[in-house]
């Protein structure tokens, strides 16, 4: 038997009242385990199971998954997640990029723990735009799993920048002397905008331009996506409500004219549009 505080993921059905859980917990890392009971009305602890809850539970060992034996509330944070679908589709894509970085079941993850209960708060108190939250969790979280993209420093040579280009495959930013074809061309100040997001500066990140904005989450979502070797498949889903008429759909990065550039030689392990 042992206890620990825990993120609940997803869950899935199992049987005709059980459930099967997937949870981020502080020092086990991912755990997944087996719910029994939980879809009876009459359930201690069923509504304590839903996705976004930050939970203190009691797990028995099992052959192949765990057993929830006791489950106690912490942070209800779907209740204000919930009816707001931009934050709803944030938290989504949160969730998931948490499973995909912690690694192998029971590898500790301390960090990513507690990056994801952070953002989800952060989500709920409603003080920052949900876009800016995500591509501020993307660019930590892939710090903590060792994928973090080069911003300052060339990706290859690590002349200091700053850097007019972006080449995901190279690992960040390049320098002229470095610059692969197909890097992308950021605009001016995205760049900027992700060191600044990375590192907590967020004074001036919700006045950037609606495209420097939407170019920065392209090229977050694609390293990401280059790393993991697969989509995500709640980024396509995520509404950025940027409040500028000119604000592009969510997935819709480089399909415009006023997206990255590239050189003509396209890689497209590069392009943003690859994404959606």
């Amino acid at each position: 038997m042992y206890r620990d505080n825990a993120v609940v993921l997803r869950q899935h059905k199992l049987g005709e009242a059980d459930r099967i859980v997937t949870l981020l917990t502080r020092r086990h890392g991912l755990v997944r385990a087996v719910a029994k009971g939980v879809r009876r009305t009459r359930s201690k602890f069923g509504a304590r199971l839903e996705p976004f809850a930050h939970i203190d539970v009691q797990l028995h060992p099992g052959r192949s998954l765990d057993i929830v034996t006791q489950v106690q509330t912490l942070d209800a944070f779907a209740a204000d997640i919930v009816d707001d679908y931009p934050r709803y589709t944030t938290a989504c894509a949160i969730l998931e990029t948490a499973e995909r970085l912690a690694g192998e079941e029971r590898a500790p993850v301390p960090r990513l723990h507690a990056l994801t209960v952070g953002a989800l708060r952060a989500l709920c108190d409603r003080t920052r735009p949900p876009d800016l939250l995500l591509d501020a969790y993307l660019l930590r979280a892939m710090t903590y799993a060792g994928w973090a993209p080069a911003i300052g420093r060339c990706a290859r040579c690590d002349r200091p920048g700053p850097h007019t280009a972006f080449h995901v495959a190279a690992g960040g930013a390049v320098c002229v002397h470095c610059r692969p074809p197909g890097a992308a061309t950021p605009a001016p100040g995205v760049l900027a905008l992700m060191d600044a997001l990375n590192h907590g500066r967020w004074d001036g990140t919700e006045t950037a331009e609606p495209a420097v904005r939407s170019q920065a989450s392209g090229l977050i979502a694609a390293h990401l996506q280059w790393h993991l070797e697969r989509r995500l498949r709640t980024l396509p889903l995520v509404e950025r409500s940027l409040d500028h008429p000119a604000a592009e759909p969510a997935g819709a990065v480089g399909q415009h004219a006023e997206a990255v550039r590239q050189d003509e030689d396209r890689d497209s392990t590069t392009r943003p549009a690859s994404i959606a």
